[in-house]
This record gives C-alpha cells, sequence and structure tokens, in this order.
C-alpha cells in the first residue's frame, strides 16, 4: 500500500489490556494519528473472551495499532490462536508492546511477525514500560505524562512518514526471529521456578461484588462464587488490581520471591522505544 493522508481512512486501536496500561498507550497513538491525519477513529479491545471468538478483517485503507502486554519476555500464548486469526488484507499496522521494566526481549519482533503473516503490513513499532502486572512497585503509575507525551511524538513522526508516502513496507525491531524461549524465573537458589498454576486467593475483605469475574480475560474466575476458578489464571493482575475491596491476593512462596526479587533489582526507570 501506497502512504498518502487520502488513503488512510480508519485507524484503530486494537489491544489487549487486563489492566489498562496497554489501552492507555495504544489509544493515545491511534488518537493523535487519527488526529494527525484527518480520518475515523475505532477500538478494537479484545481483552475479553467473547471479543476473541470475534473475526475481524481490515482493508488497505486501514491503520492499525495492535497492541498486547509482554509476558516472558513474549506475546502471551493464550492469544496466539486468536491472533492468527485476524485478517490484515494489506492493511497498514504498529506492533506496540508493553512491558513491566524489565526487558520486552522478543515480544515485538513476536507481535511484528504474527502482524505480517495475518497479512499486515508493519511500517513502525514501538515498546513502551507499564504498571507491572502483578506490582505496583515494578514501574508504578506507568505509562505517565512523560511515557504519553513520548507517545505523542511517536504519532507525530509516523502520520508524517505516511503523508509523505514514506512508510517502510517491513519494520526491524529488535529481538529474533523465529523467537528464543520464554524467560524463565529464577528461585532463591538460582534455579528455574514454575508459577504457571499460581491464582491469587480471596480474603475476608471480599463482599462478593463479582468485579474480578467480569474483568479476568481468561473469563476463569466463576460469577457465581469468586473463590473459584472455572479455569486457567494468567497473572495479568486485572483481578487484583481492580478489585475495590482489596481482597485478592498471592502466598505462593516462589511467585512472591520473584515478584519481591523484581522489584528489588528493577529500581531504575525502564526505556521506551520506537522504531520507524
Amino acid at each position: 500500500m501506497s502512504g498518502g493522508l487520502s488513503m488512510t481512512e480508519n485507524v484503530w486501536a486494537m489491544y489487549f489490556s487486563a489492566t489498562d496500561t496497554t489501552k492507555t498507550t495504544v489509544c493515545r497513538i491511534a488518537d493523535k494519528l487519527a488526529e494527525e491525519l484527518a480520518c475515523g477513529r475505532r477500538t478494537c479491545n479484545f481483552t475479553r473472551p467473547a471479543a476473541r471468538e470475534e473475526a475481524y478483517a481490515f482493508t488497505e485503507r486501514d491503520l492499525v495499532v495492535f497492541g498486547t502486554p509482554v509476558y516472558a519476555g513474549r506475546v502471551p500464548n493464550v492469544l496466539l490462536p486468536f491472533l492468527k486469526t485476524v485478517r490484515g488484507n494489506g492493511a497498514k499496522a504498529v506492533p506496540v508492546v508493553l512491558y513491566g521494566n524489565r526487558n520486552f526481549d522478543d515480544a515485538l519482533a513476536e507481535l511484528r511477525d504474527l502482524l505480517t503473516g495475518d497479512g499486515f503490513v508493519c511500517t513502525a513499532a514501538a515498546a513502551f514500560v507499564g504498571e507491572h502486572a502483578f506490582s505496583d512497585v515494578l514501574a508504578k503509575g506507568r505509562p505517565d505524562d512523560e511515557d504519553l507525551a513520548f507517545a505523542d511524538q511517536f504519532a507525530l513522526r509516523l502520520a508524517d512518514k505516511i503523508r509523505r508516502g514514506t512508510a517502510g513496507k517491513r519494520i526491524e525491531v529488535p529481538g529474533e526471529s523465529p523467537q528464543s524461549e520464554y524467560f524463565k524465573p529464577k528461585g532463591p537458589d538460582g534455579r528455574p521456578i514454575d508459577i504457571r498454576r499460581v491464582r491469587s486467593l480471596v480474603n475476608e475483605n471480599c463482599d462478593n461484588c463479582g468485579i474480578c469475574a467480569k474483568v479476568c480475560p481468561m473469563g476463569s474466575i466463576s460469577s457465581e462464587d469468586v473463590r473459584e476458578y472455572t479455569g486457567i489464571c494468567i497473572k495479568c493482575g486485572a483481578c487484583i488490581k481492580k478489585c475495590p475491596q482489596k481482597a485478592r491476593y498471592y502466598t505462593d512462596r516462589d511467585f512472591l520471591f520473584h515478584k519481591e526479587d523484581l522489584e528489588k533489582r528493577l529500581t531504575g526507570r525502564g526505556e521506551c522505544g520506537v522504531w520507524l
């Protein structure tokens, strides 16, 4: 697809965002692009299970800002079946990943490769920092004003390239293709630990309001009894961070060690990066 203002009819913000960090960043970029390109602005939020059962197809006149969080250095593997069903049909795409202050490893390269395989033309890409899914210390409050200003500048630069028709055909980004193994957390003895089966528990503060069941992106918390799991837990943090009663928590020793270890080591400000 050749660039040009007249060729872009809609800018889409398309994202998976359990705790809203990806949503905030992707929407900010999409808003600024739509403003600069004087075109429509649409949203596709595929965080909830029902949204991932829909069929999505785009055209060459669409520009899709496509965002996912980084889990263990990769695109969340639970999203892969859905992501492979999206049809780009030559639409421009901007892969965006949000990481929790450690590293985005191969996630951005993986998302670019997935979108390319879906028929998108990835003309730009970005990695931003968001508050970590299972911490209120790691990258606390991010994306913040500085991050969002950076997102605005990224959108302005991309919009200019699109207007001038110089947006690339395939953007080069950090990371391996094909992707390397998932990041493996380590315990006190330096050996890998497996926290995949860890689930949050519920304390006496719970009033069974059901918010945790509504926000679970896997639909894995029973709406009848929020103490009951009906599916897998991906440690996205939604049920904990969005509980008004602060009723959900973790007790698994390995999980807590990993969380506290990251909080102690990663005290600096993680950097955002863009590629055009």
